[in-house]
């Protein structure tokens, strides 16, 4: 049986993507024409490898075996395709990179802005969001998370210095609420909550000091998905936040905001770059890693 390639192409766009819409608009092809090609694949291969509804698709016994057996493959192509830039007079080619939006604002953009301007040939493409993607199946060059959270199967290179947590709120706050001393009597306090996007739930605040760690569930009027708008709300006296310091920005130095429990709030780890042990970096994302600083040896992390 004669093989298409390109078919096969669509159906393992299909299977990642979960959806002809987004995998239609990810080759450049009308939604139509690729389901035109994944039905004359199935037809020819005398087997259904997609489950569709109105709403999703789903892969079925078969369609699971083949995306296990050839998507790495097209992908090593691609990688391999990537490697071919080295022959070129400067690097070429597109990074893709997952990553929050605070990270992106503060660590990458400015690093990586030099690079973009030396080498027009080279496109970034960033997914900033609060969730943690799956670098592998979603075809990301790498991701940044802090370094805690990476799995230990991932290459991890630190891009940035150690952080360290804030509680503040501001000082019409604690004109009328007392300063909180300990942790625990965060309980009796309006707190800033943050719905966490992976988990779904809120965020369980972290405290330690040189008699251990200390973890609070806090309750209050607000709940917020983004940092910025917890900041807005602290600012406005509606309760205590709970952030990485440096969301705070100046906010902390000019008394605009009042730092509390500071003794309970220890530095940790920072961000790091992390990509898949088994994948060969492509000459661009090996320049991503120079402008980012990246010391030359890098281990894995371990939980």
């Amino acid at each position: 049986m004669k093989r298409n390639f390109n078919d096969l192409l669509s159906f393992v766009s299909v299977a990642r993507e979960g959806s002809f819409t987004r995998a239609a608009a990810q080759l450049g092809v009308t939604q139509p024409a690729l389901s035109q090609a994944i039905t004359g694949l199935e037809n020819r291969m005398k087997i259904r490898l997609l489950t569709r509804t109105t709403r999703s698709v789903a892969l079925t016994a078969a369609g699971e075996r083949l995306l296990q057996a050839i998507g790495h493959r097209f992908d090593e192509i691609e990688s391999e395709l990537d490697m071919l830039t080295e022959l070129r007079d400067k690097p070429a080619g597109t990074v893709r990179i997952t990553c929050g939006p605070d990270v992106l604002h503060t660590i990458l953009l400015p690093k990586l802005t030099p690079l973009l301007r030396e080498y027009p040939d080279i496109k970034l493409e960033f997914d900033a969001n609060h969730g943690f993607r799956n670098i592998v199946n979603d075809r990301f060059d790498a991701g940044v998370r802090l370094g805690d959270t990476i799995d230990k199967d991932m290459i991890a290179l630190p891009i940035g210095p150690q952080l360290r947590m804030a509680a503040v709120a501001s000082p019409d706050y604690f004109s009328l609420h007392p300063v909180p001393q300990t942790p625990k009597e965060l309980v009796h306090h309006n707190c800033i909550n943050m719905r966490m996007a992976t988990s779904g739930g809120l965020y369980i605040w972290e405290f330690d000091n040189e008699n251990g760690p200390v973890n609070v569930r806090v309750d209050g009027q607000l709940i917020f998905n983004t940092s910025a708008h917890i900041v807005d709300a602290a600012l406005a006296g509606l309760g205590i936040a709970f952030l990485p310091e440096k969301e705070f920005g100046s906010h902390i130095e000019r008394r605009n905001l009042i730092r509390v429990l500071d003794e309970w709030c220890k530095p940790f780890p920072g961000y790091y770059l992390y990509y898949p042990s088994r994948r060969q970096p492509s000459p661009a994302f090996s320049l991503v890693m120079e402008a980012l600083r990246i010391p030359v040896n890098a281990y894995r992390t371990q939980k």
